[in-house]
């Protein structure tokens, strides 16, 4: 569908992660490791102005459900409006992927459930 496709993971300090943003991005050069037109990078500010630098033309982002559709919409249009060279693309989960979040992936480690086949193998949590 494109030629090559940035990854921008946001530096965000509000945000309680697992992982700080140099593990995010050594995991995800590890699992996109066979795919040569993918990058990773991580950018501060906003997302839009981040596509700009890469000099992208179009923004990609996943959907699982309709919730998230409604905050994805005000964000494009945001984005449209500060950039409007930029297109945002919207694609739906599969459906066996489309429950998965962050959130509850991170809500099942501290419970000490199983994550197979919800994050790549090889991510460890300690």
């Amino acid at each position: 569908m494109f030629d090559k496709l940035i990854v921008g993971i946001l530096r965000n300090e509000e945000k309680k992660v697992l992982f700080s943003v140099a593990d995010r991005i050594e995991m995800l050069n590890e699992v996109t490791s066979g795919l040569p037109n993918v990058e990773v990078g991580s950018f501060d500010g906003l997302l839009v102005d981040y596509a700009a630098e890469c000099g992208a033309s179009v923004i990609l982002r996943g959907i699982r459900a309709v919730s998230d559709y409604e905050y994805e919409l005000q964000m494009a249009l945001m984005n449209r409006r500060l950039k409007p060279e930029i297109e945002t693309v919207f694609l739906m989960a599969g459906e066996a992927h489309s429950f998965i979040s962050s959130r509850l992936v991170k809500e099942v480690i501290r419970l000490g459930g199983n994550i197979s086949g919800l994050v790549p193998p090889r991510l460890k949590v300690d």
